[in-house]
């Protein structure tokens, strides 16, 4: 019995060795001894071809395209695989370069290690669709060769430079700070809104596996594309501007120097932002010649590049009375009814500070109609010297503490890339300043009048509009209103309502006032009989030449829509050009028509450039 077993078993083990051995000297044959097999695999190669995705769009608050992708080609080269004796003469002609070209973007140092001729670089970028695509349709005569599909990016409306930004490719440092999101040739938000929201708005690379044979051609996908990965597009992003509002602020801003910004008081959201003189967005766009361009716009002595709209920093004016008075009703140092004596100008000593003729004030709301330097510097000397006139940092203490509730000092932290926070003078400084700690509220009274050492921004001046539209509050200011298509939500800081510590009731005969200088005072030309507009003229001393001309404003009166602050560079008075720029502005934005044809066209000619050197 245990014979048979045995053998039973031989003979197993041998019918197992016979088939294995056939199964191998089969697999032989083909595999070592068949050319067809060994043939293919020299005949193919397996290329990862980088899908670039769409970076997001942006749109305008009512829907209207201001941020769109134009299709390019980059076109890289392995200089290892190119071949001998290729026809560079139909090459050229077909990506309309010349020979020079050809040779210089081939002609590479490989001694620096950051070229390899053996891994891919890029031999020509940007290239237009119609370009391409004949080239495309050569490409096995030019093996070595790979043309990749990007997005650049391009603007249906030439408005809005400052704030949208644009992109670059990414630099060594910025791939090496990435932990492996970004690879050599990616493009990267560089500024503007492409720089503050670029992780929402990039995408995500895609991949995909080719197998293409010995000239080149494409034969299909490693393993039916199981391997590839789609792109995944940018979210896009509805702003809270109205390109309308915006464009109708450049014009009425050409050939001058300053800015506007507009907001609504209920939400923040920015609706227009302008800086003047500004420039094209497309001037920087990829695939112009942006060197040349951002030269260009360096050289010009008024600096389009400089975002006048939230990074220059100014002295606000008389628009800062109206804070002041709602602070020192808070601190009890001013009523509704109290009055001061102006009898032209403030003085102490031998010092004075000029003031026009008008009406005496003999209430709070009188004095802002009229815009009274005497009445707001005693209302200052006031708070200061709260604790008596020896001890004027207590006073200032408090009033540097409001200021920074109100949002001022520090910047915003809006969704603005260039923004600043201006200056508010503190105890500590003017003791650095004087190099004691004797110094007295007379020292600096200016400030009470938004002179001084006292600095802000255009987008903080249109924040205080907001405050005070509001009775007390305000959202940070910001330019996204939503991203489109996703459950992305604005950051949270953009919902959370700030409050500052002024009690509601204190903010009426402030408003009365406002509303008083635009009907029949130091704002008149901002008068609209169709819209109740509340506002406040600063104009601020410049030594350097013409004084400054400074508004803001909210309308209505009731359920405010527009809180705007305007700033104009050496125009004189803040009545004279500022207030009826904001006005036209609320208008627009209300009404959607300019009825005041007149005075939109005087501000239109108004010119103020010539009075600054330009190049």
């Amino acid at each position: 019995m245990e014979d048979k077993r045995i053998k039973r078993y031989q003979i197993v083990k041998g019918l197992v060795i016979v088939c294995s051995a056939t199964l191998i000297i089969t697999l032989a044959k083909i595999q070592l001894f068949n050319p067809y097999y060994s043939n293919k695999a020299s005949s193919t190669t397996l290329n990862q071809n980088t899908i670039y995705p769409s970076r997001g769009l942006f749109y305008d608050r009512n829907g209207k395209v201001l941020v769109i992708n134009y299709p390019t080609y980059d076109l890289y080269v392995t200089y290892k695989e190119l071949m001998p004796g290729m026809d560079t003469t139909l090459f050229c002609e077909l990506l309309h370069i010349s020979k020079e070209t050809f040779e210089e973007n081939l002609d590479k140092d490989w001694s620096t290690g950051k070229y390899s001729r053996s891994i891919p670089f890029v031999f020509l970028k940007s290239i237009p669709p119609e370009v391409f695509l004949p080239f495309q349709e050569n490409s096995f005569r030019f093996p070595g060769f790979k043309g990749l599909l990007r997005s650049i990016r391009e603007y249906p409306e030439p408005h809005g430079a400052n704030y949208l930004g644009y992109i670059s490719e990414v630099t060594k440092e910025e791939i090496e700070r990435s932990d492996g999101k970004y690879r050599l040739g990616d493009y990267i938000g560089t500024s503007g809104l492409e720089k503050i929201y670029e992780d929402a708005i990039r995408g995500s690379n895609g991949v995909e596996f080719v197998l293409k044979d010995n000239l080149g051609r494409e034969v299909g996908h490693f393993e039916h594309g199981k391997l590839d990965k789609e792109a995944v597009s940018g979210s896009d992003i509805k702003m809270s501007i109205d390109i309308e509002l915006q464009k109708y602020g450049d014009t009425l801003m050409q050939n001058k120097v300053g800015g506007i910004v507009a907001i609504e008081p209920s939400t923040g959201e920015i609706l227009c932002q302008v800086t003047a003189p500004t420039y094209n967005p497309n001037l920087l766009s990829i695939h112009n010649n942006r060197g040349v361009a951002y030269a260009y716009l360096l050289k010009d002595t008024l600096k389009p590049l400089f975002d006048r709209s939230s990074n220059a920093k100014y002295p606000p004016g008389s628009i800062f009375k109206p804070i002041l008075a709602l602070i020192a009703q808070q601190e009890g140092v001013l009523h509704d009814y109290t009055s001061h004596t102006c009898t032209g100008a403030y003085y102490y000593k031998n010092v004075s500070y000029g003031c026009h003729q008008h009406p005496q004030p003999y209430k709070l709301s009188v004095a802002l109609q009229h815009s009274c330097n005497s009445y707001f510097i005693q209302t200052f000397r006031d708070l200061i010297e709260i604790e008596g006139f020896n001890k004027p940092q207590v006073g200032l203490d408090i009033l540097v503490k409001y200021l920074g509730a109100f949002g001022l000092g520090k910047p915003l932290y809006t969704d603005v890339s260039t923004e600043s926070g201006g200056f508010i003078p503190t105890s500590e400084f003017y003791t650095r300043m004087y190099k004691t700690d004797q110094w007295r509220s007379t020292y600096f009274v200016s400030v009470g009048i938004g002179q001084g050492e006292l600095q802000l921004s255009t987008i903080q001046m249109a924040n205080l509009a907001a405050i005070i539209a509001n009775r007390g509050y305000y959202y940070t200011p910001h330019l996204v209103k939503s991203f489109i298509g996703n459950q992305l939500e604005i950051p949270e800081r953009f919902r959370t309502q700030n409050r500052v510590p002024i009690d509601e009731k204190y903010f009426e005969p402030v408003i009365e006032g406002m509303e008083m200088a635009v009907q029949s005072g130091t704002a008149y030309l901002a008068y609209n009989p169709e819209i109740t507009t509340c506002g406040k003229t600063g104009t601020s001393q410049n030594p350097h030449g013409e004084s400054h001309s400074v508004f803001f404003a909210f309308a209505p009166k009731d359920h405010p829509k527009i809180a705007i602050a305007v700033y104009v560079e050496n125009a004189g008075a803040g009545g004279a050009v500022a207030a009826p720029i904001a006005s036209l502005m609320i208008e627009k934005y209300l009404n959607k028509i300019v009825k005041r044809k007149d005075l939109e066209e005087s501000m239109i000619k108004k010119s103020l450039v010539p009075k600054l050197a330009k190049t």
